[in-house]
């Protein structure tokens, strides 16, 4: 269960950090909005950062947020804000999602 609530609370980072993409192409009340989403985003992240790491070691834990949260931005940059996919940015978010697992496989809990 806390490894889903991590999961979901690095889903909740890519939200609040494509929140502040979206904020600075806007101006007036939907900037407005957008805010408010990135507020909402990180609140519910770190409050199920916070539960997942009252089981889960804290190391793991947070380079699993992390990660999630990168991975999940850069592919919201690429299909969203049409940022390049070239091939060492694929490469190097393959290394990097292959790092989360292999962290998840070491721990402990």
């Amino acid at each position: 269960m806390n490894w889903i609530l991590l999961i979901i609370a690095g889903l909740f980072e890519v939200g609040f950090a494509s929140c502040l993409g979206k904020a600075k192409e806007t101006t007036g009340m939907i900037l407005t909005y957008w805010m408010v989403g990135f507020f909402v985003c990180l609140s519910i992240s770190m409050l199920l950062l916070y539960k997942a790491t009252q089981v889960l070691p804290i190391g793991t834990a947070y380079a699993v947020w992390t990660g999630i949260g990168a991975v999940g931005t850069v592919l919201v940059g690429i299909l969203v804000f049409k940022e390049p996919a070239t091939f060492w940015r694929i490469f190097f978010l393959s290394t990097l999602i292959a790092s989360i697992i292999g962290l998840k496989f070491v721990s402990s809990h």
